[in-house]
């Protein structure tokens, strides 16, 4: 209390040479004068000077207050044929209070206010100004004050000799310069870039204040990349409408933590270019990515239903593979367009569904279902074909099936090439995101699509025979598999309790598998009636499903942007590893890679911490950051180095030796920051 009283005492007695001050507005928070240059000159500018001295804690606000707040306002009464100009306003700095940020200033605020005097005034009379004014700070609670001055200046034919006072010196030094660069802004969809070209040096830190409300998402991380002197900085759009120019302070901090501050305006164009990927190059990785999904761990069970719609097409004729054939591509494409649709409309991140502890426990019901009816239990349509047991009948409509759940299965997964097409995708028009998840459905059912396109690939199967009947029921165990895992996954979810109503609703669907089997082969119609009620009893089971709160593994720190901040403010370097106990991809990176005693060690010793996302159960402040960096799928892996700067993303399949590399890399820049794109960092 002391220290803060001492300050504010020292604000009251600064000393204003060369120029005239108002007698003061004083309240506990604040110390509001008028200040003026000491003569006024026929036919000059006159500066003004609002002067604000905060008491500490206290902040008041720029011309747009971000999520809350008002800007001061003045206004003047002036002699007769005097003119008024606007009030300039010192580049802002962020207050964040909660979920909200608002731009603004604290200790002194100057705003500088211009006023013509006319060519007609004489020297040697008074000019005499009066103002009122308004302005509102904030604390814990916020208060709006408001008072009025008066000054009486002499005319004079010439300014003072010291007229150029260090207030106005550093009130002006305050105050946005006109950028030197070329800038360029647009916006698709939610995101947004903001790009500057020729910057001269490293930059450790960037934010765009625009001057128009609602334009961005305040409280949303700009990550900035510096690449050959072009700045480009990521933005998120707020609710309000876009104007043709957008204007705005760009802040710039270089390596040695000087802050100078920039005029930005630009027309609303294309969004910059490194804001995302061309629909070409998206539509390539797409094709890829979907092609590479195939032999991700997530649609390992289903590669057994491929199985066997491929033995059985061995001896069927080419008109009759082209048709299973296309039924397929056109069940994973149209799944495909349809969560595009989901993601695009709803901005719902990649396995979205998985985060719904209901349809966990339905996919592994759904798992153990075809595991039954593989070996035997039960049959529907009489065989299993393509997707027999997803469908009540089956041939084309099996092979759709087939392919819908295939999607639906292999979206835990993100294939390298995946991510990249995802973040452009959403960054894109819905036309086009959409034609990118048709490219991603492509290159899945591509293997499949190829008998289409040459049945006589089919030729080199083995024919027909019981060794169908065996392969059948030994493909049923990959499902039993996938159901035990989805059972963990559930585990990590919902707790005990839920994997008890998930083994509960198991019971209750064997039993009716058991007995449509019963009427299939004996004709009871009790056991029908029996296998109704038995599995709407398991399906009356799924409202109960909740998220758990998760227990914290041991040794391992949780993920949140205040502690990646507290962190960086230490000059510590952040390893963020962001995971889903459904995401297959990020569990074998966890053994592989991240539990390695090697890089757990090298870790320790460069003094990394590393934080853990679990976006398990969809945590939106885990979306944000996905969204953030143009991801809308885990994992997500980032390496914040200690020297400060952007932080590098890393590949989604990870190696030890890749996360060694990171360790040396961190300082192979002259200032200190990472550069991924420096030889070797990955």
């Amino acid at each position: 209390m002391a220290r803060a009283l001492l300050a504010l005492l020292m604000l009251l007695l600064a000393p204003v040479a060369g120029a005239v001050e108002s007698a003061p507005i004083v309240s506990p928070r604040a110390r509001v004068t008028l200040v003026a240059e000491a003569v006024a000159v026929p036919g000059q500018t006159l500066r003004l000077l609002l002067r604000q001295r905060l008491a500490p804690g206290w902040h008041t606000y720029w011309l747009n207050p971000g999520d809350a707040g008002q800007a001061p306002e003045v206004s003047l009464t002036l002699p007769e044929g005097a003119t008024a100009g606007a009030l300039r306003f010192p580049a802002p700095s962020r207050f964040p209070f909660g979920p909200l940020v608002s731009f603004g200033y604290q200790d002194e605020a100057l705003f500088i206010l211009p006023v013509q005097v006319p060519a007609s005034a004489s020297p040697g009379s008074r000019f005499r100004i009066g103002a009122e004014a308004t302005w509102l700070v904030c604390e814990q609670v916020c208060i709006p004050e408001e008072g009025q001055f008066a000054l009486d200046l002499p005319i004079a034919t010439t300014p003072r000799s010291d007229a150029e006072t260090p207030l106005f010196t550093a009130a002006e030094a305050a105050e946005p310069q006109p950028a030197p660069f070329p800038a360029s802004i647009g916006f698709s969809g939610a995101q947004g870039a903001l790009r500057l070209s020729g910057l001269p040096g490293a930059v450790r830190d960037a934010f765009f204040f625009p001057l128009a409300q609602g334009l961005i998402d305040n409280a949303a991380p700009q990550p900035a990349t510096l690449r050959d002197g072009t700045l480009t900085l990521a933005l998120a759009r707020g609710e309000a409408d876009l104007p043709a120019v957008v204007a705005g302070v760009l802040t710039l901090v270089d390596a040695g933590g000087n802050r100078a501050a920039w005029s930005i305006s630009a027309p609303v164009g294309a969004m910059p270019g490194g804001g995302g990927l061309p629909l070409w190059q998206a539509l390539a990785f797409a094709l890829l990515g979907g092609l590479i999904l195939n032999a991700m761990p997530c649609v390992f069970p289903v590669l057994a239903m491929k199985a066997m719609a491929l033995a059985r097409l061995s001896g069927a004729a080419q008109a009759e593979v082209r048709a299973h054939a296309a039924s397929y591509t056109a069940g994973v494409v149209l799944n495909f367009l349809a969560l595009g649709a989901v993601l695009v409309g709803l901005r719902v991140g990649w396995g979205f569904q998985f985060t719904a502890p209901w349809f966990v426990a339905a996919l592994a019901w759904l798992m153990l279902a075809v595991g039954l009816n593989m070996s035997g239990v039960f049959a529907i349509g009489g065989t299993v074909g393509a997707g027999g047991a997803l469908a009540a009948r089956g041939g084309h409509l099996g092979s759709f099936a087939t392919g819908a759940l295939a999607v639906l299965v292999a979206t835990p997964c993100t294939a390298p090439f995946m991510a990249a097409a995802l973040g452009a995708a959403l960054a894109m028009p819905p036309a086009a995101a959409l034609l990118v998840f048709a490219g991603l459905g492509l290159g899945m059912a591509a293997p499949y699509a190829a008998l289409g396109l040459a049945p006589g690939l089919v030729r080199l199967l083995p024919r027909p025979g019981a060794w169908m009947e065996r392969l059948r029921q030994g493909l049923a165990f990959p499902m039993y598999g996938a159901a035990a895992w989805l059972a963990w996954v559930l585990a990590q979810q919902a707790g005990a309790d839920g994997v008890l109503l998930l083994l509960a609703g198991a019971v209750l669907l064997a039993m009716a598998a058991w007995a449509l089997g019963l009427h299939q082969r004996e004709g009871l119609r009790w056991s029908a009636v029996l296998a109704g009620i038995a599995l709407l009893a398991a399906l009356a089971l799924l409202p109960g499903l909740r998220p758990a709160a998760a227990a914290p593994e041991a040794g391992v720190e949780a993920w949140s942007a205040t502690r990646v901040a507290a962190l960086r403010a230490e000059g510590r370097p952040v390893f963020v590893n962001l995971t889903a106990a459904w995401c297959v991809t990020c569990k074998v990176n966890e053994r592989l890679a991240l539990r390695d005693e090697s890089v757990r060690a090298a870790f320790a010793a460069a003094g990394v911490v590393s934080l853990t996302g679990d976006w398990t159960n969809g945590a939106p402040a885990i979306t944000a950051l996905l969204h953030e960096h143009q991801r809308d799928g885990v994992p997500l892996y980032l390496f914040y180095p200690a020297g400060g700067g952007a932080p590098a993303v890393l590949p989604q399949i990870l190696t030890p030796g890749m996360l060694l590399r990171l360790l040396p890399a961190a300082s192979n820049r002259p200032d200190g920051a990472f550069d991924p794109r420096a030889k070797n960092a990955f």
